[in-house]
């Protein structure tokens, strides 16, 4: 893929107990914003989120948050972000998300991160985008999920094909050049998305 102006990210509005995945989300916020990658993502100032947006913006670049309206109201809303979209609900955020993303990243995250990266990968499969996706398996923090879709592979309720559908690596570091490798996305047509 050769042009990427905006990677979504979707990570934990926690830190989590290990302190090397608040350094990873602040690293690809500063690989991003060198690159001149927009950051597409959940909107938080907490947690990884939170990392990785002042990351981006620290290094001049731009950062668009996409959060539900009930978030927003307990004021975990990331006011620094260069735009702020409030929406609906939580299928609308992931929509909207997805909508505004050319490629998507998976840091380390809780239940909603492992639901944002199951539905996009589920879109993949059912020939609603070809977007590369990378899961970041920082420390070995994947390795549970990359286990389970392989299981899902061999007991046959996914075709081996699907294995093509997202890419691990171990650090942030290699996160751009995964992207790159992918092959350009097929733009659908908007009815494709309906």
């Amino acid at each position: 893929m050769a042009d990427l102006g905006s990677l979504c990210v979707y990570c934990g509005s926690s830190t989590g107990v290990d302190p090397a995945h608040g350094e990873a989300a602040r690293r690809l916020g500063e690989l991003m914003a060198e690159r001149g990658v927009r950051l597409i993502f959940g909107g938080g100032r907490i947690g990884l989120m939170g990392a990785l947006a002042d990351a981006v913006l620290a290094g001049g670049g731009s950062v668009i948050g996409v959060i539900p309206g009930h978030l927003e109201e307990r004021e975990v809303g990331h006011r620094g972000a260069t735009e702020l979209i409030v929406v609906g609900g939580m299928h609308e955020r992931k929509r909207r998300m997805f909508e505004l993303a050319d490629a998507f990243a998976v840091l380390p995250g809780g239940l909603g991160t492992l639901d944002e990266t199951l539905e996009i990968i589920t879109w993949r499969q059912l020939g609603l985008h070809d977007k590369p996706l990378v899961l970041v398996d920082d420390g070995g923090y994947w390795a549970p999920l990359r286990g389970l879709l392989e299981h899902i592979v061999e007991r046959g309720f996914a075709r081996p094909d699907t294995r093509a559908f997202y890419t691990f690596v171990d650090s942030v570091d290699d996160v751009f050049d995964a992207v790159a490798a992918a092959p350009a996305p097929r733009r659908p047509a908007q009815e494709e998305l309906l």
